[in-house]
């Protein structure tokens, strides 16, 4: 059973910091691409973010230059810092593999508001 975890979101004032983590399951965390992805309420999901098993990593323009992605292949977690949150980061956030497998944990919620 593929498990990820979430955590690290909360309530931040716009131009603020937070740091999330995904503790993934190890089968299914070293082989793969992990991501970070996030869906806002009546829009699609968005990839995030992105890093490859070689620790290559992928942002969305969106994101570019503000959030980072990272991975602990000794802890099998996936982390992404973000930086100068904006209220349109406002949503919820998952990680997964990327392409993303059929199991979802329950993702963490991140609030940028002032």
């Amino acid at each position: 059973q593929v498990q990820l975890v979430e955590s690290g979101g909360g309530l931040v004032q716009p131009g603020g910091s937070l740091r999330l983590s995904c503790a993934a399951s190890v089968g299914l965390f070293r082989p793969y691409a992990m991501a970070w992805y996030r869906q806002a309420p009546g829009k699609q999901r968005e990839l995030v973010a992105r890093i490859s098993s070689n620790g290559s990593t992928n942002y969305a323009d969106s994101v570019k230059g503000r959030f980072t992605i990272s991975r602990d292949k000794t802890k099998n977690t996936v982390y992404l810092q973000m930086n100068s949150l904006q209220p349109e980061d406002t949503t919820v956030y998952f990680c997964n593999t990327d392409p993303p497998s059929a199991s979802w944990g329950q993702g963490t919620q991140v609030t940028v508001s002032s």
